[in-house]
């Protein structure tokens, strides 16, 4: 639990999809003048160089944002996301990449609030310092975010978003997922849920979205994105999927125009494609 960083993968076709409905569920709750709270239960480091050695390593960002960046057709959706992390690359060059709570920050007003959560000690010491300016807006608790989640829930607020995101490298973190969010919805019936997951050949990864379905929330949608057929050998991410609990209504049809694009921009050979369901279908 402790080695995972994502400075190795920051900015892939994952973080695409991830921070662009990101950028949507804060825009819905914006919406409305009452304020919301944003909880980030695997905050990451908050920032990540591309020409690191960790994002060099991988260089997956060359297949996810670096494919977008010099876009000029882009879905409106998608080029709002595109927007922010330009606002993160002043120079016009693509060198760094924004972490969800940025994401989050950049949406949300003066009367909303972050609370984020990092386990790893080096990238909960990153994730201060990138917030360090932020003042009581933002509360960085270097901790499990799972007991993290649990502690903050309901907000004073009772509006919130939440983003799950592990990196399943455990395959516990599945059981604790769903076990979490268990709870969460009892705590918080009215809460936004945002659960990440990746596409890999293991049962777990695969019977999530199902067990997240089944989650006793209001309604749920759930897309995915497949770059590529899985391996033969059962080794590597090949796409990745996030379930909503108690989505916006407008979701759906944002993602129904922005999914198609994505495989054609983002696909890699003749497995790419998508999903979008939602609980009323």
């Amino acid at each position: 639990m402790l080695s995972y960083r994502h400075a190795f993968h920051a900015g892939n076709h994952a973080d695409v999809l991830k921070h662009l409905v990101l950028v949507q569920l804060v825009r819905y709750l914006t919406q409305k003048d009452k304020p919301f709270w944003y909880v980030d239960t695997h905050a990451g480091a908050g920032a990540y160089a591309l020409d690191s050695s960790y994002a060099q390593k991988l260089a997956e960002y060359e297949g996810g944002i670096g494919r977008l960046w010099a876009r000029d057709d882009l879905p409106e959706a998608l080029a709002e996301y595109v927007a922010l992390v330009r606002r993160f690359n002043p120079s016009g060059s693509l060198k760094n990449y924004p972490g969800s709570p940025h994401f989050a920050l950049w949406g949300m007003r003066e009367q909303d609030r972050l609370r984020l959560f990092e386990l790893h000690s080096k990238d909960a010491r990153l994730l201060r310092e990138c917030f360090a300016d932020a003042g009581k807006r933002v509360i960085v608790e270097a901790v499990d975010g799972f007991a993290g989640l649990k502690a903050v829930l309901p907000p004073p607020p009772k509006r919130g978003l939440v983003l799950i995101d592990p990196s399943y490298e455990l395959k516990s973190d599945y059981e604790r997922v769903v076990q979490a969010l268990k709870d969460a919805l009892t705590r918080f019936a009215g809460g936004v849920y945002a659960i990440w997951y990746p596409q890999l050949t293991r049962i777990e990864a695969n019977d999530l979205p199902q067990r997240l379905k089944r989650l006793p929330a209001k309604g749920w949608l759930h897309v995915a994105l497949r770059v590529n057929a899985a391996a033969k050998d059962g080794f590597g991410m090949h796409g990745s999927g996030l379930v909503v609990l108690n989505p916006p209504w407008t979701l759906h049809d944002t993602l129904a125009e922005v999914m198609p694009y994505l495989v054609d921009v983002l696909g890699t050979d003749a497995g790419a494609g998508y999903t979008l369901e939602r609980s009323e279908d």
